[in-house]
């Protein structure tokens, strides 16, 4: 009996893996075990992949199963004879949704719950063996329980008739000229008036069907559309301004970096639990602090959860064996300063609470940290209420052209494409040419070196007095080329090493844009479709500057993200070019004082 299923609505594959589906397609199940909402089967056209479970209504009838593709699984993960759970079923075994058929006054209907997407922007927070979650870090407790700690929501102090302090936190929202202008205008009584004629028809931007859409969840759909509403604290504001090149995000006052230092290995639960601890030294405050990775991975999480049009730096990668090794505690040490240097780098990043807290927190204080971690798991200003805290330049001088926006951005989607190729392709150079010094170089220099020795030795059988000068300048130089070749072998610690460090936190930030230019492709092509509403006839003006508005917001903030990339990355490149050819030179020095040694000892022959 084959498992078939019908498409309840239209879903569009962003992500490598996943299938497209058509309303009312019948599809071939592969299996009826969904995992984390999602299912693989076959569509119509032949592909194999993954799709929404609630985007689709199984059929419990015997029916034949669509062929396969040739080429079998397009999913890269998945086996030819099937998907392999990612948990066991007693841990996770939910029973595949089943929905209604939609009603049919709604015009456009959505599943009533949207599973996460297997991969996408937003940060998935990582469970590995490598530093795991302690039980001290999770209680039943609520932010509200906490002395000093805000709740869920702000007292509004408008609707109190004043009497608050509005000068640091005030209410914005973009609901009043859409979404009120969009009911106001089909009640009676509310009709618009323009010079010219009667009420003009009313029209709204089409909403995107993908909930897994990055524009969607990032909440900058609901942004531009006019639906955030929430309290922005004057400490909450980012501020773009307009530089010689352009937008760019307002530089932090107060300036400062922070050392990572001292790795070292701490147990708990009466050592039967072992981390390591980094010692983190701020430049602004002198106070050293103890973090864990976990620490850092909990902090990542949130930032990439808050910011969607900025770049957090990606962590250096779990590791589940080996990590008390002291190569492994080095690279991550050096993989953490790089990520903290960007974090302290960025104007916004830098001056975020979450990161503050994470800085500042003495270690010994377990309640303050869980007060501070409670805090940043429940701000507000995320998703579509993070652009209301964005503060843009105005007025004629700072107007975006929308098709120059459009054309830089565009220019740099291609420009972090070719990077990203680029930076694999050195990555997979320089770590290849390190494995030939390690290895190769070092054992072709010494096998020369064993040759030169072997020479020696044969002609100290000649017994004669006049040629130990000789035979000992050749065993020096047989012993100076077992030398060169450790150096050959220790030398890409100090120059490829660190290079290929730079690449991956650079791949790391390519990876992140492609997220971040579809917000802002998402919030271009609103602003296109009010347009085309506008001159049809079918919305205000006023709606549709909103939108270009709120468009512009993200624009702005784009912009300025993509200028500071390319600060930083001029920075972070000519200095680490600058260490690697001054690595090279003094290795080649070395070589070159070794041989010349060697050339001395032929002098006395």
């Amino acid at each position: 009996m084959a498992l078939r299923a019908r498409a309840l609505y239209d879903f569009r594959s962003e992500n490598p893996g996943e299938i497209s589906l058509r309303e009312h397609e019948v599809l071939s199940l592969c299996s009826e075990q969904d995992i984390e909402g999602w299912l693989e089967g076959v569509n119509s056209q032949g592909d194999r992949g993954l799709f929404p479970a609630s985007y689709v209504q199984v059929i419990r009838a015997p029916a034949a199963e669509p062929p396969a593709p040739a080429g079998g699984a397009r999913y890269a993960n998945l086996p030819p004879g099937g998907f392999e759970p990612l948990v066991p079923p007693a841990a996770f075994n939910p029973p595949v949704q089943q929905l209604p058929p939609p009603a049919a006054a709604e015009p456009f209907p959505l599943p009533p719950a949207f599973p996460p997407a297997p991969y996408s922007g937003s940060y998935q927070p990582s469970q590995g063996s490598d530093d795991d979650w302690d039980d001290d870090w999770d209680d039943t407790s609520t932010v509200a329980d906490e002395p000093g700690v805000l709740g869920s929501s702000y007292p509004d102090y408008e609707a109190a008739g004043g009497g608050g302090p509005t000068s640091a936190r005030y209410r914005l929202s973009t609901r009043s000229d859409l979404s009120l202008a969009s009911r106001n205008s089909q009640q009676p009584g509310h009709p618009h008036h323009h010079p010219g004629g009667g009420a003009k028809s009313s029209a709204t931007v089409s909403r995107n069907l993908n909930r897994f859409s990055t524009f969607v969840k990032s909440g900058g759909e609901a942004f531009v559309l006019g639906e955030a509403s929430g309290f922005v604290k004057d400490g909450d504001k980012l501020c773009v301004v307009l530089g010689p090149w352009g937008p760019e995000w307002q530089e932090n006052p107060y300036p400062f970096q922070c050392s990572i230092e001292d790795p070292t290995k701490q147990t708990k639960f009466k050592g039967m639990k072992s981390y390591i601890a980094y010692k983190l030294v701020p430049s602004h405050t002198g106070q050293q602090v103890h973090r864990r990775y976990k620490h850092f991975d909990w902090l990542y999480g949130r930032l990439a959860e808050k910011f969607p049009v900025i770049s957090v730096p990606h962590l250096p990668e779990k590791q589940a064996t080996g990590r008390f090794e002291e190569d492994f505690i080095s690279k991550r040490r050096k993989g953490l300063a790089w990520w903290m240097d960007h974090m302290c780098s960025h104007p916004v990043l830098a001056q975020c609470d979450a990161f503050r807290h994470f800085l500042t927190c003495p270690s010994t204080d377990e309640k303050a940290w869980k007060q501070g971690k409670r805090k940043a798991e429940r701000d507000e200003m995320v998703g579509a209420n993070f652009f209301l805290t964005i503060s843009v330049p105005t007025g004629p001088a700072a107007a975006l052209d929308l098709q120059e926006v459009e054309s830089r951005v565009d220019g740099f989607k291609s420009f972090t494409k070719k990077m990203d190729e680029s930076t694999m392709q050195l990555t997979h150079t320089a770590n290849e040419f390190a494995r030939k010094q390690v290895t190769g170089f070092k054992k072709e220099y010494q096998k020369v070196g064993h040759s030169f020795k072997g020479l020696s030795q044969a002609f100290e059988l000649d017994q004669q007095a006049f040629s130990a000068n000789l035979n000992q300048a050749l065993a020096f130089t047989g012993e100076a080329y077992d030398t060169i070749g450790e150096f050959f072998a220790e030398q890409p610690r100090q120059d490829l090493d660190p290079v290929m460090d730079l690449l991956a936190l650079y791949q790391g930030h390519l990876a992140n844009f492609p997220d971040i230019i579809h917000v802002q492709k998402g919030a271009l092509t609103k602003v296109k479709e009010s347009k085309r509403h506008v001159e049809e006839g079918k919305m205000e003006v006023q709606k549709a500057d909103g939108i270009q508005d709120r468009c512009n917001i993200i624009s702005f903030a784009t912009l300025a993200e993509i200028h500071h990339f390319h600060q930083i990355r001029v920075r972070d490149f000519k200095s680490q070019m600058q260490h690697f050819l001054k690595q090279q030179i003094l290795f080649f020095q070395k070589v070159t004082q070794k041989l010349e040694e060697a050339l001395h000892k032929y002098d006395s022959v």
